[in-house]
């Protein structure tokens, strides 16, 4: 290959790089989220390639933050094999907006095992999207049963494509289990499931049976399942906090040691598999007990909690119960305690991206702060920008009077000094109809009013109030100056007191506001915050994600209405000190000039 051609070859592919890396399986989709899958030994550690397995998604507000994204019937939602192509079944099992929780159900056709480079895609945002579950295909041809426990549903359904008759169900239904709803048995509940030919233990294929249980204290020889009558049946059972399985045929009966004490109060996954010459019972994902048999055909209803006679019952919780019709091996009970247990060690949802996005998932701390912000934390976040926007049109207007204030005061000082022996009463102007309109809202007439003779100025007002009360005691002749007695210089005192009272008020008006901000801002802060870590901690004690990147980000989000609050706290606290200094130096300029001009006029117009 030529010196040229090899140059051609790379810029072609530098320049395709950037299509490839975004490739995007749908634009009429403005959203997706990749969700890697993790076989390695530092998660599920499955060591064996496997096809065609259902794997639980579990969305909260921890590790997703677009749940207002979705359209509220999922119709959008879509799951996308790691080729960007193929679309992948999947079903939902439960959605919640209010408390930002999502369940589904997807059918992966590979996982290798091994490896943690795998990924698939859940893609959303499509108004225009017309629903697609299939809850049939998203279980392979070997499960032969499946039943959620869905809380809105008044009896528990197969979700396979087996349709298994569910006869009668006296369970009590929970809302919160350990993946979404979940059963109670009280020792004499049951769920009956009639016959069917895809429920057969077969000895050419083996048979598995697989729950999760959490025991309410030791069990008195109590039964979890059973299946076929009469001398023809399998069951799986406890005894105190011992498990054992037992198998009745034709040509015997053999029963598993009672070696493995479960725990009480806990939730586990069991599961029961049978083979042709054996039997297997696993606790969590691990061969516990294993006992060599001669598997015949067994048919007949399943039961599950008690028997047919409602006797011998389990007494705790069950939850997501599964049947296959071929033995399961080592790695894929593994794999379903991997991915179905609180902390799932297979699945982890990465950052978002959005269609034509260059940036991908380096969407900023500050986008994943806002996007896990609840309902609540909005509502926080609106009162103190209300909050923060009364304070900041106090603290502008306030600052634009005290402006005009001190301004005016100094030229009106300036000029009534200027006056020396003169009468003192000569600078005062009558009051005009808009003065009069502007007087109660001193920050109006600082804005729009006019500036002609001091409107602006708080000692005005004082000397304007003193000669108006001055002229109310003395009618001078022509020529003459008036006489005052002290009767008359006490009274103009007990005016101007008065005034300067009032023009206090007016001054600190609607300063109690920026002590509002100051004050209650943090305290509204922290209350966004600890309900934000009390819905996220709800929504990790619901879903059992306990790992960093399930917390990290409600945490995050819950500290945003804190830093709201001081927001508007710290500034209205400057405001506050810098405004009250100003206000202090005003009134102390009024307290002298009333005594002074108190003084004046008694000695201007003294007998």
């Amino acid at each position: 290959m030529k010196i040229n051609d090899c140059f051609k070859l790379i810029l072609v592919l530098v320049v395709s790089l950037p299509s490839l890396s975004m490739a995007w399986w749908n634009d009429q989709w403005n959203y997706r989220v990749p969700i890697s899958l993790d076989a390695s030994p530092q998660g599920a550690n499955i060591s064996e390639n496997l096809t065609n397995v259902s794997l639980l998604v579990r969305l909260h507000a921890g590790n997703f933050q677009d749940f207002f994204l979705l359209k509220e019937d999922l119709a959008d939602l879509r799951f996308i094999a790691m080729d960007d192509k193929t679309p992948l079944k999947h079903h939902v099992e439960h959605w919640d907006l209010i408390n930002q929780m999502l369940f589904v159900w997807v059918k992966v056709p590979q996982l290798t095992g091994g490896i943690s480079t795998e990924k698939f895609w859940m893609y959303y945002g499509n108004a225009s999207a017309v629903a697609n579950e299939d809850a049939a295909g998203s279980f392979s041809v070997d499960q032969s049963l499946a039943v959620h426990f869905k809380a809105n549903d008044a009896t528990p359904m197969d979700e396979t494509a087996y349709k298994n008759v569910i006869v009668g169900s006296t369970v009590s239904l929970q809302p919160a289990s350990i993946i979404a709803g979940g059963a109670y048995l009280d020792g004499s509940s049951n769920i009956h499931i009639a016959d069917n030919p895809a429920l057969t233990i077969s000895p050419d294929t083996g048979w598995t049976f697989s729950t999760w249980i959490k025991p309410s204290g030791a069990q008195k020889d109590t039964l979890i399942f059973k299946k076929g009558a009469g001398n023809q049946h399998l069951l799986l059972g406890m005894d105190g906090q011992y498990v054992y399985a037992k198998l009745a045929t034709s040509d015997g009966v053999y029963e598993t040691p009672k070696s493995f004490s479960m725990g009480i109060d806990v939730w586990q996954h069991l599961a029961l598999v049978v083979k042709q010459n054996e039997m297997l019972i696993f606790v969590n994902g691990h061969s516990v007990i294993t006992l060599p048999i001669k598997l015949a055909s067994i048919e007949g209803d399943l039961w599950v909690g008690s028997n047919e006679l409602a006797s011998n019952g389990f007494v705790g919780e069950l939850d997501e119960i599964g049947v296959f019709k071929v033995s399961q091996s080592d790695v894929v009970m593994q794999l379903v305690n991997a991915n179905q247990a609180p902390q799932d060690r297979l699945l982890s949802v990465q950052s978002g991206e959005q269609l034509g996005d260059a940036g991908g998932s380096d969407s900023g701390f500050f986008q994943v702060i806002a996007s896990s912000t609840t309902e609540s934390g909005w509502t926080i976040i609106a009162m103190l920008g209300v909050m923060g926007g009364l304070s900041w049109l106090v603290m502008i207007g306030k600052f634009i009077y005290l402006r005009y204030a001190v301004k005016e005061n100094r030229s009106f000082l300036k000029a009534y000094h200027k006056l020396g022996s003169k009468d003192p009463a000569m600078l005062d102007q009558e009051t005009s109809a808009e003065d009069e309109v502007l007087e109660d809202s001193p920050i109006a007439s600082a804005i729009f009013g006019k500036h002609d003779h001091f409107q602006s100025s708080p000692v005005y007002h004082l000397y304007h109030r003193g000669v108006q009360e001055l002229r109310s005691r003395i009618s001078p002749s022509v020529g003459a100056k008036g006489v005052l007695n002290q009767r008359g210089i006490d009274a103009i005192r007990a005016a101007l007191d008065a005034d300067m009272t009032r023009e206090a008020q007016k001054l600190n008006g609607q300063m109690v506001l920026l002590t509002i901000a100051i004050s209650g801002g943090p305290f509204l802060g922290l209350l966004g915050t600890v309900v934000g870590v009390m819905i996220t901690f709800a929504a990790i004690a619901a879903t059992g994600d306990v790992n960093i990147a399930a917390i990290a980000p409600g945490v995050a989000a819950a500290l945003l209405t804190t830093v709201a609050g001081l927001f508007v706290a710290i500034p209205a606290l400057f405001g506050y000190n810098y405004l009250s200094a100003r206000i202090k130096e005003t009134m102390v300029d009024m307290r002298v000039f009333c005594d002074e001009f108190v003084t004046r006029l008694a000695e201007y117009h003294a007998s």
